[in-house]
């Protein structure tokens, strides 16, 4: 996809990209320079571990308002999907 600069210096995502990656309106996103390639993160709030029993378990830290829908089983089959 291919998009354009405008004169303030912003870049406009496509829709289906920002989606694809859950972008939303005031997401924090991390740009670096690696040689001549512009990368954009998405900062995301990393896990919390959780003592349950004698187990540590992995919860989310960011409040369920917060994180993006991702349908999983949606991205599994448009990768497959790409290879022959």
């Amino acid at each position: 996809m291919r998009t354009t600069i405008d004169k303030a210096g912003r870049v406009v995502i496509p829709a289906a990209l920002r989606d694809r990656v859950g972008l939303a309106a005031g997401t924090e996103i991390e740009v670096t320079l690696e040689d001549s390639v512009l990368r954009l993160e998405r900062v995301a709030m990393g896990p919390r571990l959780v003592k349950i029993g004698r187990r540590l378990v992995a919860r989310p830290s960011a409040p369920p308002a917060a994180r993006p829908d991702i349908d999983v089983g949606a991205l599994i089959e448009e990768e497959r999907s790409r290879w022959p």
